[in-house]
């Protein structure tokens, strides 16, 4: 059967939304897609969106011709898991994650990134209602895949997290979290708590315009080759040690 092209165009279109960004760009919101998870005795169906940002304003079929010629494969967009009725419930939980190649694909035990993806999702959906934020760009609190393996090799010779960063020449932490609070503007106009064990993140956040007042902190994970970068989270970052916050 030949596919009509229009129909088929229709259907994207009308799963995306275009807003307006700062200094003139746009952001492209593609979503909900069902996306069933499974991990070892924990199931859910989360509603998936991610999102492209763009240098101007773009109609909707514009993002379509665009994405043949980007070549978005060589580079990272972020997505979003949803749970249950997030534009409507009154109480949500949002984790804002940093990807972590590392931690979140191989399992590292360097950090507690794979332990706290995992835990979030547990607890957006025992929540009943939530989402989490993967955020592409953050890799290494913002420096890069590769920068990061660098920072590692110092952290070897007995650098903690931040001073190794600091020694690359990066700023303790380069995230931002702009794209992320205009693309949950987009999905909820209620406040949220967040998941977090770091105020400095919350503050961040607030700055840019997030409606959340309080966070739940999430530790575990702790093993003996992660104990140092955890402690430095602390000394360093600000982190508040906390027991987990069923909720």
């Amino acid at each position: 059967m030949k596919k009509d092209y229009k129909e088929m165009k229709d259907l994207l279109m009308n799963k995306m939304k275009i807003v307006q960004f700062k200094d003139k760009q746009s952001i492209c919101i593609v979503g909900p897609v069902n996306l069933p998870v499974k991990q070892g005795d924990f199931d859910a169906t989360f509603q998936w969106y991610t999102w492209l940002t763009l240098d101007d304003m773009k109609s909707k079929e514009e993002v379509i011709q665009l994405i043949v010629q980007e070549n978005l494969a060589s580079k990272q967009q972020s997505s979003v898991l949803v749970y249950g009725d997030f534009f409507n419930d009154d109480d949500a939980i949002i984790r804002m994650h940093s990807i972590c190649h590392t931690g979140d694909i191989f399992g590292s035990q360097r950090c507690d990134c794979g332990y706290q993806l995992h835990e979030s999702m547990k607890m957006v959906k025992e929540h009943g209602c939530g989402a989490i934020f993967y955020l592409a760009n953050h890799e290494g609190r913002g420096i890069g895949l590769f920068s990061k393996s660098l920072a590692y090799l110092l952290q070897e010779e007995g650098y903690d997290t931040v001073e190794a960063n600091e020694a690359l020449g990066f700023k303790d932490d380069m995230r931002s979290y702009e794209e992320a609070v205009k693309v949950l503007e987009s999905l909820r106009e209620k406040p949220v708590t967040l998941i977090t064990n770091n105020p400095n993140k919350l503050k961040a956040l607030k700055e840019h315009g997030l409606l959340a007042d309080k966070h739940i902190s999430l530790w575990g994970g702790l093993t003996e080759t992660n104990r140092f970068y955890l402690n430095t989270k602390i000394e360093k970052s600000g982190h508040i040690v906390a027991t987990k916050i069923s909720v």
